[in-house]
């Protein structure tokens, strides 16, 4: 049976929601192994002169416990 865990992590890109999904977990990746999935929780944006200057998301990683 397998023991799965959560880790609420946050980030950032300029060049979109699913750029920052992408570098979120590709940086997750660099710590936790056995990574089975993702919930985007939230999606922000800063604004600077009326654009989009950067792009946020919050998101939970799951990934299995080993033994």
């Amino acid at each position: 049976m397998a023991v799965a865990s959560v880790s609420k992590i946050t980030a950032a890109s300029t060049q979109g929601f699913d750029a920052a999904v992408r570098e979120g977990l590709e940086r997750a990746s660099r710590t936790l192994r056995g990574i089975t999935g993702l919930h985007v929780i939230e999606q922000k944006a800063s604004v600077q002169n009326g654009k989009i200057a950067e792009y946020r998301v919050t998101m939970e990683v799951t990934f299995i416990l080993e033994d």
